[in-house]
């Protein structure tokens, strides 16, 4: 007698994801997500790979491993959409390459990744030193630094200059620095509590939204009509949306191209202003690694300003800048949806499934790090890295998806670290409160630093 002799098996195939517990009637997990939504979303691993949640009437599937969220961002079952995204069309708009997809979303990378090319980044190099520099002149030895708003500043200057080649004088940074801190808060509560309707009430929340997402337009608005007027077209990225072409070759419609400004102004600066202050916690928390990033600078420049060709030659940096991000990452939630029946990790996934992970609990997951609350920079060392599982840490994301301005942010983020640690040491003042304020993005609730004249 066979197995197969007692007759037929049966496979039951994938299976449905477990439930997460503590879910409340209307709101679902969404209260739990909106409350403590770092600690919720850490802790849903020990419930599975892949975990249902309610956020209010939806059920969204959470990813909680390096390599189910690796897989869930180079399949092609999965398309960028759900809360996040939803949340983030009221900023990015549904025109730009933020948030397109399919033939649409690859049309719009050819036009703008010429400017995010390798053998590109080296003619920012002056704007970026310079700007790297002038945060190093303006600041005073001893006098209190509010680091939202200068590192939104110089974020903000640095994609202004680069990109758009325009000189944006800091009215303009202030403006979207005010309108970003309001929008993205809103934002975030769109997407953990999706209940439309007590959105659209006149309350007072509803109307500091609505009027700062009108401010950011206006700004955007406001440099695309400056540049036509101008008459000029250097080569930059604004000039290549402006000539740009869709599939029948015909230019691109102007939505389009404001959709495609914002998401340069706004999402990139955001992420980026909150990872320089991350590092000025960082620098204050840890003042051992900044004097090493002031010997490898001095080691590398001699004591001249150090300047983008030296960027390759400063790794501790480096290391200090992704273990900064690895803790506290910019992009710390993310969203897809699958566009057909499909499995994950041996679970059944319907076509139109919302799917949440977080890069802050991947990237805090102490199956994958050693002493994973511990800042370590040299856990980025060669010989260390290869302990880490393939997709513990993609800041820029894999994939389509990969974030087109990854050598951009990494060469500013090294110059900024690199010259504020040479000139300063940083101490936190009374005031300062550098626990995690969470939105779209995390922060700093209120870092408040003193540089100190090394």
């Amino acid at each position: 007698m066979t197995v197969d002799s007692l007759g037929p098996r049966t496979d039951p195939g994938p299976r449905m994801p477990p439930v997460a517990g503590g879910r409340v009637p209307l709101l679902g997990h969404g209260w739990r997500l909106a409350r403590d939504p770092l600690a919720f979303m850490a802790q849903l691993r020990d419930h599975g790979d892949v975990v249902r949640l309610r956020l209010g009437p939806k059920t969204v599937y959470a990813v909680t491993t390096p390599a189910l969220t690796g897989a869930l961002a180079l399949s092609p079952d999965y398309h960028i959409a759900g809360p996040l995204w939803e949340s983030l069309e009221g900023l990015v708009g549904k025109e730009g390459v933020a948030t397109s997809n399919g033939a649409l979303h690859r049309r719009q990378r050819r036009t703008i990744q010429p400017a995010f090319r390798l053998d590109a980044i080296p003619a920012y190099g002056p704007i970026m030193e310079e700007e790297a520099h002038a945060l190093t002149e303006r600041w005073r030895p001893g006098v209190t630094v509010d680091a939202t708003s200068e590192s939104f500043r110089v974020a903000v200057r640095v994609a202004a200059r680069c990109l758009l080649r325009g000189q944006y004088m800091d009215e303009r940074a202030e403006r979207l620095c005010g309108a970003l801190a309001t929008v993205f808060r809103g934002m975030y509560r769109r997407m953990v509590v999706p209940l439309g309707p007590l959105y659209r009430l006149p309350l007072p929340s509803n109307r500091a939204f609505n009027s700062a997402l009108a401010d950011l337009h206006r700004v955007v608005d406001e440099i695309i009509a400056e540049r036509r007027a101008s008459g000029h077209r250097p080569d930059d990225l604004l000039t290549a949306l402006l000539e740009a072409e869709d599939e029948n070759g015909d230019p691109i419609g102007e939505q389009e191209i404001h959709d495609q400004v914002v998401a340069i102004l706004t999402p990139g600066s955001e992420t980026i202003a909150s990872t320089v202050m991350w590092l000025l916690q960082a620098l204050s928390a840890h003042p051992e690694h900044a004097d090493r990033i002031r010997a490898e600078v001095l080691g590398v420049t001699g004591g001249r300003p150090v300047a983008l060709d030296d960027v390759r030659s400063l790794p501790h940096t480096g290391n200090v800048i992704v273990e900064a991000m690895r803790l506290r990452p910019a992009v710390w939630v993310l969203t897809r949806r699958a566009v057909a029946d499909t499995e994950l990790g041996g679970y059944r996934i319907p076509a139109g499934t919302d799917i949440i992970y977080s890069p802050y609990a991947i990237q805090r997951d102490p199956r994958s790090y050693a002493r994973h609350l511990e800042f370590d920079p040299d856990r980025w060392l060669p010989e260390r890295v290869t302990e880490l599982p393939k997709y513990a840490m993609r800041p820029f994301s894999v994939g389509n998806r990969k974030c087109p301005s990854d050598h951009f942010s990494m060469a500013q983020l090294t110059l900024i670290t690199a010259a504020l640690a040479t000139r300063y040491r940083f101490e936190q003042v009374a005031g300062s409160r550098d626990t995690v304020h969470v939105g779209i993005t995390l922060r700093p609730h209120k870092l408040l630093v003193r540089p100190v004249e090394r």
